[in-house]
């Protein structure tokens, strides 16, 4: 299969690319860092990413921005970005994305842990993580020609809670959220949200 991992250079995206190996042949697409950049928050720059990859047979999201502070101190602009960028700009692959994947194609979006574990100062990111497998389990009911599209909510990934100077016990390892994207790429579900916990 031909598969673009967009995010490919972010920590979940990177593992992605490990994960799938050899076995497919991988398109990685950055914001600023890879041969082929998308800004999914921008359609006009997805749409020249599916005009320089070409047909493909997958196409996996682990990119999208969004806002995490306290909500009283949220203003509409970060509202707006977390709608534009993690929302808008996954549901736009898979909306500009359709025409460009073969029959029987994948699309996987990335939502994440907090749709359902929210904490102070999430609740952008639980509302564009909630809104995103809503979104998925709906489109999976009129994806045409066979194409199958499915969500990853990962968990807290190890990496990331060292980075940030938390707790990385409650955390999962990379290797095993890559995992998830690379079963719905490679799986036959359709309209899931894959849950990346452990």
């Amino acid at each position: 299969m031909k598969v673009i991992v967009i995010g490919a250079t972010g920590t979940i995206g990177r593992a992605i690319v490990q994960a799938i190996g050899n076995r497919h042949e991988v398109i990685p697409v950055s914001f600023s860092k890879s041969v082929i950049k998308a800004d999914i928050a921008d359609k006009t720059s997805i749409i020249t990413m599916f005009k320089k990859t070409g047909r493909v047979d997958g196409v996996i999201s682990a990119a999208g921005l969004a806002k995490f502070g306290p909500m009283t101190s949220l203003t509409d602009a970060d509202f707006a970005l977390s709608l534009n960028n993690k929302l808008m700009g996954q549901v736009n692959l898979v909306r500009l994305g359709i025409e460009h994947l073969n029959d029987n194609g994948s699309i996987t979006l990335t939502s994440g842990i907090l749709s359902r574990k929210p904490m102070k100062g999430s609740t952008a990111i639980s509302l564009v993580n909630s809104a995103l497998e809503g979104f998925g389990r709906a489109a999976a009911l009129e994806m045409p020609r066979g194409i199958r599209i499915n969500v990853v909510s990962p968990n807290w990934v190890v990496d990331t809670l060292k980075a940030f100077n938390m707790d990385p016990a409650i955390g999962t390892p990379v290797e095993t959220v890559a995992r998830a994207y690379v079963q719905a790429l490679e799986g036959s579900m359709n309209g899931e949200v894959l849950d990346a916990i452990k």
